[in-house]
């Protein structure tokens, strides 16, 4: 099924999730390497790819966004206490608001750049946020980097949330978003 249900993730919420999620990784681990490797006459081409990448993750981000907001959301199992629920819904929305910052960030550090990142894999130009001016790209990029790296914190923390649900709890949250059948089957109790 392509749709969600009260029960479980439907196929494009999936793709979505880990799309995105194994696009995020890579680009942290990807921006890491590229800003720890020894300057060299080829980093604006890195530094490209990094960018065509990025505006790929803030797109993918919105339209997941939207589709999030227009299907419903799996309930949580109904034993699952209350603050469990809360830091869920704010954990999730804080990965979904730095996804978008650090995003929007490094669009913003693009185009304060003298020689943007706007080529979108030599296909077109992306429009560009903010106009030249070397203190500010210098800003957008420390910031940027600052907030990958809450970005990677807040991964850390979902990993481990999912670690104690599929391992500690054995409630099947995890397994909805792995698309199990066994998960979707046994639907979750609202």
């Amino acid at each position: 099924m392509i749709r969600n249900t009260a029960a479980s993730w439907g196929s494009l919420a999936r793709a979505f999730h880990w799309v995105l999620g194994i696009a995020i990784i890579g680009m942290l681990a990807y921006g890491w390497w590229m800003n720890h490797v020894p300057a060299r006459a080829d980093k604006f081409f890195y530094r490209s790819i990094h960018a065509d990448i990025g505006y790929l993750v803030l797109l993918l981000t919105v339209l997941r966004l939207v589709w999030r907001g227009v299907n419903p959301t799996p309930a949580l199992p109904a034993e699952m206490p209350s603050w469990q629920r809360i830091a869920a819904r704010v954990s999730h929305g804080a990965l979904y608001a730095v996804t978008l910052l650090v995003a929007m960030l490094g669009w913003a550090h693009s185009g304060a750049r003298a020689q943007d990142y706007s080529s979108f894999f030599g296909l077109f130009h992306v429009p560009q946020i903010t106009s030249p001016d070397k203190a500010a790209a210098d800003a957008f990029e420390d910031r940027h980097i600052f907030f990958a790296y809450v970005l990677l914190a807040l991964i850390v923390l979902h990993l481990a949330a999912v670690a104690f649900h599929h391992f500690v709890k054995r409630d099947r949250v995890a397994a909805r978003m792995v698309g199990t059948g066994a998960a979707d089957q046994a639907g979750l109790s609202t």
